[in-house]
């Protein structure tokens, strides 16, 4: 997934002190405080709203978890690279000049396939399908969404 400022990162390892189940790199230069499970459980124990708030967080990431298990097992490759350049133009997108949504692409198109559950090649097709129907404009790592009803109607399908 694509975190923002302030997100917790390991929160299953600090709980159950099992290995971490994914890695994390950043996008940008980034603060990070990491926490000894010593110095957590530590600060459960002198803050009981903790464990409250954390529950959120993991609840927060099974609900997405679980929708992008849908997500996979119901839409074809296309319809998870329009989904996931939604969900981009919503997070990083901007206007440009003309009037038209952009999305300056904050990581590769191998992130994107990560991140979509699909491989390189999949997405380098699905963007030049896009490309060719008209639905986007794509220039290195910017991409100009043309027909955003279109992916909507696309990502929405089953």
């Amino acid at each position: 997934d694509v975190v923002h400022a302030g997100a917790i990162l390991g929160e299953l390892s600090a709980i159950d002190g099992g290995p971490r189940s994914a890695s994390a790199f950043a996008l940008e230069p980034t603060e990070v405080l990491a926490v000894s499970r010593s110095s957590f459980e530590a600060l459960i124990d002198r803050h009981p709203q903790v464990p409250r708030a954390l529950m959120a967080v993991v609840g927060c990431r099974l609900r997405e978890a679980n929708r992008r298990q849908l997500e996979f097992g119901a839409n074809d490759a296309l319809g998870r690279v329009c989904q996931r350049l939604i969900e981009l133009r919503h997070r990083y997108g901007t206007v440009d000049a003309l009037g038209m949504p952009v999305v300056h692409m904050p990581f590769s198109q191998s992130d994107l396939a990560n991140w979509a559950g699909l491989s390189r090649e999949a997405v380098v097709k699905g963007l030049r399908a896009l490309r060719a129907l008209g639905w986007i404009e794509s220039n290195g790592k910017m991409v100009t969404v043309v027909d955003e009803g279109a992916l909507l109607r696309r990502a929405a399908q089953s």
